[in-house]
């Protein structure tokens, strides 16, 4: 199956192209949990702004390695300056990790009257949905990926918004966040608690509000009467501003199908993972989202022109001799070592080679595996160089 969108060449993914387009706006990196996803939006992120880009890295993962990597104390809902970035060529590096309730404050006093936006902060069910209702954290990404792109389209403070999703399948969540929370508040459920409120005063339907009445008496033995209330007058208040949730997220979601997006799937060279990546793929095709590539990280490579079988027929040899020395000792240890990663190499390989020919019209880029854990501009410069090497 071929990417929708896909980019580069049929041989390989040139991300260097991709990143340095102006034409490219926003990168989407998703993919399994545990596979280097946040660690290469934060190496694109710095290649891009040394390369001449204006970049803000926004991060939705809750792990803080995003900001450990880029050297920063901590990492909020603000887009903070990166420093020690080289910016010579007129680039710039800002990051910033998504804080949900944050942001669902912000689009209620933006997009309410300051007595409605009160009234809704202060509302003990609104407290509890916007720090822990399913979906909230999916949405709350598209509000602040469609704020950060709207404010680079006003000042200019950023041309390359670069995004990096959630671990695992909730990956893609977000693409669902405005449907499940359409059908969170248009539920029959919700839509039968709020009913009094909306109701309250309106002739005609005092028969249809008794009815009503004794739904709501049961609900409140189960539920309380005050959470009741809670959510009765939550779902009032956020009424008037829902269609422009809807909106807004419609338009976030189209924005993501643009040509101007690029998703990038970022996996380990391992069974589940690239498995996760094929899911991935075959999502976004649906969808009808601008797959770019695939990124395969931390492959392992071998240097030595000695094969794994031809290693471990030496280390056989070396163990029939008698007597052993301590050199001997030293060149078994090695030769164990060396065939140990040659075979892991291959392995790998061969699931890349078997992911390709099951989805030829999706370019590839492998990065190798590097020495120890990326903590600083340094480890990302060398994971940036790797990334973009033709």
């Amino acid at each position: 199956m071929a990417g929708t969108g896909a980019r580069g060449a049929a041989n390989g993914f040139d991300v260097a192209s991709l990143v340095r387009d102006p034409a490219t706006r926003i990168v989407v990196c998703c993919g399994a949990g545990g596979v280097g996803k946040t660690t290469t939006a934060a190496a694109l992120g710095l290649w891009a702004a040394e390369q001449g880009r204006k970049v803000v890295v926004l991060t939705i993962d809750p792990a803080r390695r995003l900001a450990q990597s880029l050297g920063l104390t901590e990492l909020d809902n603000t887009p903070r300056p990166v420093s020690g970035v080289d910016t010579s060529m007129g680039g710039s590096l800002d990051a910033m990790m998504l804080d949900m309730k944050r942001t669902f404050d912000e689009v209620v006093e933006q997009h309410a009257t300051p007595e409605k936006a009160a009234q809704i902060l202060a509302n003990p069910f609104y407290q509890a949905v916007s720090s822990s209702f399913a979906g909230t954290q999916e949405y709350m990404a598209m509000e602040k990926l469609g704020q950060l792109r709207a404010q680079a389209d006003r000042d200019g403070r950023w041309d390359l918004v670069i995004v990096d999703t959630p671990p695992s399948r909730s990956a893609l969540d977000f693409l669902d966040a405005p449907k499940r929370l359409g059908s969170f508040l248009d539920g029959r459920f919700i839509r039968l608690i709020s009913t009094p409120a909306k109701a309250s005063g309106r002739a005609g339907l005092k028969v249809f509000s008794m009815g009503v009445g004794m739904v709501t008496s049961t609900m409140s033995k189960l539920l309380g009467g005050q959470l009741l209330q809670d959510v009765q007058t939550f779902v009032a208040a956020l009424d008037t501003m829902f269609g422009g949730f809807r909106e807004r997220a419609d338009q976030t979601y189209a924005l993501l199908k643009r040509p101007e997006t690029a998703f990038l799937v970022v996996a380990a060279p391992e069974r589940d993972a690239l498995r996760e990546a094929s899911f991935f793929a075959g999502r976004l095709d649906e969808e009808g989202m601008p797959l770019a590539g695939l990124v395969v990280n931390r492959i392992q490579r071998v240097a030595a022109a000695i094969s794994a079988p031809q290693a471990r027929a030496a280390l056989d040899q070396l163990t029939t001799l008698e007597p052993r020395s301590a050199s001997a000792e030293v060149t078994q240890d090695l030769l164990r070592l060396h065939a140990d990663l040659a075979e892991t190499a291959e392995r790998q390989e061969r699931l890349v080679r078997r992911f390709t020919a099951g989805h030829p019209g999706i370019p590839v880029v492998e990065v190798p595996a590097s020495g120890g854990d990326i903590h600083d501009l340094d480890g990302l410069r060398t994971m940036g160089s790797a990334l973009t090497a033709r």
